[in-house]
């Protein structure tokens, strides 16, 4: 079945953030929380992610975390392929670790290579537990047939969460395709996938995998937010070592682009791995609204002078 027939003319109007999530208003300054799916905990709209932090001196860090959660941040999402970040962030959120939702993954897709993984990232994060473990970068219906297959890393997950080491299963992936089939094939708690808008309108990118989310009562956390294309010749890349993309740094298209995925319903949005579209992303949101019908007509519009950083797999 085409992948495209699975949602219709679902990308006309775009989803708008209406009654699908129920937000909780910050005190001024601060950021917002919205329902983690139907689990009970609340997380702030805007996550902390592991690059952000990579390769950074402890001090660095440890100011970094205290600041972010100062701005009512209490999700932090981290993976052991960014570096060195689950060791500089262990030391760093150890004393406010009752205070956040934290996330880790795995690109392991077998039982015992995620088994040793996720005991290890527990070490270096200084934790005996996570609050949601992920299998990273899904991209082919192979992958998700290993990971459900005998052996295969969804049973180290089930373990884990029998054991106390892990409360939440999720997922992220790069694939519309083997998004859906992953969700097809269990409840997870969560799916953590790019929703961004020159996705949305050149693409048709992201809508049918919210959809499933919201239907599914999943949590759908959100990538990619802030990119607007990929690099091309002649950009300063060096002025964002740890984007592979190019991100929204114009003051107006990032509050756009962000206003956007979060007028999905999303429950969070992980913003690029710098510290300054991190600070971007989180004053954005500090004073969010939903897009309005004006805004999103001028966001369409830079959308369809835009490249795609990934396009629809059938």
């Amino acid at each position: 079945m085409s992948v495209r027939n699975t949602f219709g003319s679902f990308t006309r109007p775009w989803l708008r953030l209406e009654s699908a999530i129920e937000e909780s208003p910050g005190e001024p300054e601060t950021i917002p929380r919205r329902p983690y799916g139907h689990t009970g905990e609340r997380l702030s709209i805007i996550g902390l992610g592991g690059m952000t932090v990579r390769g950074l001196p402890p001090a660095e860090v440890e100011r970094i975390v205290d600041e972010t959660l100062a701005r009512g941040v209490n999700y932090i999402d981290v993976a052991p392929t960014y570096g060195n970040a689950e060791e500089v962030l262990g030391p760093a959120i150890r004393d406010h670790r009752d205070e956040i939702f934290l996330a880790c993954k795995t690109t392991h897709r077998k039982r015992k290579e995620a088994t040793s993984e996720l005991q290890r990232s527990l070490k270096r994060l200084r934790t005996d537990r996570l609050d949601l473990y992920q299998f990273h970068g899904i991209n082919s219906i192979k992958e998700v047939d290993t990971i459900f297959g005998p052996g295969g890393a969804m049973e180290a997950f089930k373990e884990a969460r029998s054991q106390g080491l892990i409360s939440h299963i999720g997922f992220s992936a790069h694939s519309v395709k083997a998004a859906l089939d992953c969700m097809e094939r269990y409840d997870f708690d969560s799916i953590l996938f790019p929703v961004n808008f020159v996705l949305f309108e050149k693409e048709s990118f992201g809508p049918q995998v919210v959809k499933m989310a919201v239907d599914r009562r999943m949590a759908c956390l959100a990538l990619k937010a802030l990119a607007e294309r990929p690099w091309q010749a002649g950009d300063n890349k060096e002025a964002f070592p740890n984007c592979w993309y190019r991100p929204a740094s114009d003051p107006r298209i990032a509050e756009l682009a962000l206003r956007f995925t979060l007028s999905q319903p999303v429950t969070a949005a992980i913003p690029p791995g710098e510290e300054a579209l991190l600070r971007m992303a989180l004053d954005i949101a500090s004073r969010f609204a939903p897009i309005a019908s004006d805004q999103l007509a001028e966001l369409r519009e830079i959308a369809r002078t835009r490249r795609s950083i990934f396009t629809l797999d059938r």
